[in-house]
C-alpha cells in the first residue's frame, strides 16, 4: 500500500527544513542539484546515496554530469510527496555534508 501523499501544509513545512531542495516544475516532487569538486566525489556521492535508497525502496531519478547531480524525489506509486521523499533528501543532505558539497 503506498505511503499517503503530503498535504500543502507539509509540504511547505518540509520546503522550510530542506532549503536547497525545491518543488519540480509541473509536478509534485522536490528537486535539488548537487555541486562537488570533480567527478570522482559526485560519483562517490552517488554511490553512497544508491545504497541509501536500495535500503529504503525508495529510487531517486537523478542525472550526473562532471562534478554535479541533480535529483528528482518522488513517490510514484503515491502520485506524488511523501514522508520517504523527506526521508531520501535527508539522507542525500547528510551524505552530501560529509564529502563537502
Amino acid at each position: 500500500m503506498p505511503q499517503p501523499r503530503l498535504t500543502d501544509d507539509q509540504r511547505r513545512a518540509a520546503l522550510a527544513e530542506l532549503p536547497q531542495w525545491t518543488m519540480a516544475e509541473g509536478r509534485e516532487a522536490l528537486q535539488r542539484r548537487f555541486t562537488f569538486r570533480n567527478f570522482n566525489e559526485a560519483f562517490g556521492f552517488m554511490a553512497r546515496a544508491a545504497l541509501t535508497a536500495e535500503k529504503m525502496d525508495h529510487h531517486p531519478e537523478w542525472s550526473n554530469v562532471y562534478k554535479t547531480v541533480d535529483v528528482v524525489l518522488a513517490t510514484h506509486d503515491a502520485g506524488g510527496l511523501t514522508e520517504l521523499d523527506l526521508k531520501l533528501a535527508r539522507a542525500m543532505d547528510r551524505i552530501a555534508a560529509t564529502m563537502g558539497a
